[in-house]
């Protein structure tokens, strides 16, 4: 159910109804020959696939995050962490506001992850709240089906290589890329991050069989649904 397709008063008899919703992030950065946009594509799709069949409102997706390493490639758009803060804050507010009680929030990001602070002092002034983050890629059903497909997967592999990811650019590297040093990327700016990582991917190989990136995405979607229907309070 989008809150896309509800007007103002079917949204007030539903958290009246059901006090359940759905706020996927993500972010528009590098995904080497993937779409800029695939963390919030698939934020999104996930949220929406999991929420549809128990008819649970899914917000439209926030698709700016917190993406300053990849600030050097173009179309790359990133926040700062102050105003990341508060566009997290603000949207809570909004959310609680218009009726929600119980809001799972359904990341694409790992940048993102400052929001959990966020959510936690939002929580304490908010007790008659209850809230989830779920990274939905590495939550732990999903990342061992990705583990026990292929261990080398990683940012802009093969393992966000999914239908709707993918551009109309059909240059696909079919070798896998050597592992990027981790502890050298961490410590130089923007610029330099750049010249390490070259094409973007971290390492692995760049693209599978749909068959099994569509067994790992029944397998996120089962989960992310789990996360709705249980363990609220």
């Amino acid at each position: 159910m989008k809150i896309a397709d509800m007007n103002w008063m079917q949204v007030e008899e539903r958290a009246a109804e059901d006090d359940r919703c759905v706020l996927p992030i993500g972010s528009v950065e590098q995904h080497a020959y993937l779409s800029l946009a695939t963390d919030m594509i698939l934020a999104e799709k996930v949220s929406l696939d999991a929420a549809e069949p128990l008819g649970i409102p899914v917000f439209p997706v926030v698709p700016y995050g917190l993406a300053s390493s990849f600030a050097t490639f173009p179309g790359t758009l990133t926040l700062t962490l102050s105003t990341y803060i508060g566009v997290i804050r603000d949207l809570m507010d909004s959310i609680h506001r218009s009726g929600f009680r119980r809001i799972l929030i359904v990341n694409g990001h790992g940048g993102n992850t400052p929001a959990t602070a966020v959510i936690s002092e939002w929580l304490n002034a908010h007790p008659d709240a209850s809230v989830k983050f779920h990274d939905w890629w590495r939550a732990p059903k999903t990342w061992a089906k990705v583990q026990d497909t292929d261990p080398a997967a990683s940012h802009a592999s093969w393992m966000e290589n999914f239908p709707w990811t993918r551009t109309t650019d059909q240059r696909q590297p079919t070798s896998a890329k050597p592992k990027v040093d981790f502890a050298g990327l961490a410590r130089v700016d923007a610029a330099r991050k750049r010249e390490l990582l070259g094409d973007g991917n971290y390492h692995g190989l760049y693209q599978r069989p749909d068959e099994d990136m569509l067994a790992i995405w029944d397998v996120a979607v089962a989960e992310t649904r789990e996360l709705l229907e249980n363990d609220w309070h």
